[in-house]
């Protein structure tokens, strides 16, 4: 076991802050989707909106009060049936889609037990103790914070697949331009910092550790994404459709988040890891691997390395990309200059999370986080690859560089893009 220093500066009111923020937030997605849509399941093999509305407090519940905090239980049977999602690929818990599911009603009252619990514990309980595994520098306290994160954004892949006549979402003003044109940026040979010490950042999910440097030979790399308009060419000579394309009347349309749009020429094309693989192949070029996308992101003329690819600044929707809800679909590439990396490359957070080569797989050091043993461990088989970034619903608050999303390379309804690399 660690035998760390407490997390300096713990701030429990800013931690429950952080999660009523969060309730509420997931409290406006659900108010996206019709009343007869909660129990809907608008993607396959994955659970319907309300498993969501019961998961997202009783993982919190379960994770820092029942397990970390050793309380009693809220409701055991709720706790049961809420306790885990399934993986989309295991046809065999298909079966976990087909149960009886509690009335709304049930559900938010066990809901709003768990999040009295939580706050209670926010406010008065250990949440820092280096003798208990799952609080060590308050583990499970932030974990809870960015799980209902991510689920935010998970949610909205599912509302993004809803019938267009049960989606309750915001209208955004939309535009396209003519699609930015440059010549791919020489990153020089260099070093590449992956990862984060256990001690050097406040909460860390288990595969960001441990820190490490590798020497990454010089590249070429696209300053921009891919755009839609460059990927048509590729579905004209025969090439795949992306997942949000849709054709209507011999032209293509883009599915977007609350509408369908004419295909917006200069926004990056959202697409499969398989896809950009195979769009690369066409082109005679690959993908970034992950070390090579933190040295176009984070590396510098100088030598050093930057914590974002802007420089020390907090991630700023406003300035630095298009992230942290700012809206919900991608616009065009290079609409967000001010978060350029040291080398003029643009887009490497915002606007799609950037698809990677690299297969997902834990670092040297790597050991399952305590508070959720099973975070990563049941993806390290080869199918998944990593994604860096952030797409326009990802939280500023997860925008870090040592973060690594993943998904199965065929998995069609993530928001993420590439760019091309050049050897």
């Amino acid at each position: 076991m660690d035998t760390l220093a407490p997390a300096a500066g713990l701030d429990r009111e800013a931690m429950a802050a952080r999660y009523r923020a969060n309730r509420r937030r997931t409290a406006g997605l659900f108010a996206m989707i019709a009343p007869e849509a909660y129990e809907d399941r608008p993607i396959p093999l994955r659970h319907p909106f309300v498993f969501y509305d019961g998961h997202i407090p009783d993982f919190a519940f379960i994770t820092l009060v029942r397990d970390a905090l050793k309380r009693p239980s809220v409701d055991p049977e709720l706790e049961r049936l809420f306790n885990r999602g399934i993986d989309p690929r295991d046809a065999a818990t298909a079966a976990q889609l087909q149960k009886p599911w509690p009335d709304r009603a049930t559900v938010r009252a066990f809901g709003d037990a768990c999040d009295a619990a939580i706050f209670d514990a926010f406010a008065n309980a250990r949440l820092d103790d280096p003798s208990n595994p799952s609080l060590v520098r308050a583990e499970a306290a932030y974990n809870i914070l960015e799980h209902e994160e991510m689920h935010h954004e998970t949610f909205t892949y599912i509302v993004h697949r809803l019938a267009r006549d049960k989606q309750r979402g915001p209208r955004f003003e939309h535009r396209d331009v003519a699609p930015p044109r440059r010549e791919p940026v020489a990153i020089p040979a260099g070093r590449a910092t992956l990862g984060a010490r256990r001690d050097g950042i406040p909460f860390g999910w288990d595969n960001e550790f441990d820190e490490h440097a590798l020497d990454v030979a010089a590249f070429g790399v696209d300053a921009y994404d891919v755009t839609n308009g460059e990927y048509l060419a590729f579905v004209r000579d025969g090439g795949p459709l992306p997942p949000f394309w849709l054709e209507r009347d011999g032209a293509f349309m883009l599915l977007g988040a609350f509408e369908d749009l004419p295909l917006p020429s200069s926004w990056p094309v959202w697409c499969t890891q398989e896809q950009a693989t195979a769009f690369a192949r066409w082109s005679g070029t690959r993908l970034l691997t992950e070390p090579e996308y933190h040295r176009a992101a984070f590396g510098t003329p100088g030598g050093e390395e930057r914590a974002h690819p802007w420089g020390d600044a907090a991630p700023d929707p406003a300035r630095h990309g298009n992230f942290g809800w700012r809206r919900f679909d991608p616009e065009p590439a290079g609409s967000s200059p001010d978060g350029a990396s040291a080398w003029g490359v643009h887009d490497l957070v915002g606007n799609g999370w950037e698809w990677t080569a690299t297969p997902f797989a834990p670092f040297a050091g790597f050991r399952p986080m305590a508070s959720y043993p099973l975070y990563s461990n049941d993806f390290f088989d080869g199918m998944h690859f990593v994604m860096k970034g952030a797409s326009p619903v990802t939280a500023s608050t997860l925008v870090r560089r040592s973060l690594r999303n993943w998904f199965y390379f065929d998995y069609p309804y993530v928001y993420a893009t590439f760019r091309r690399a050049y050897d």
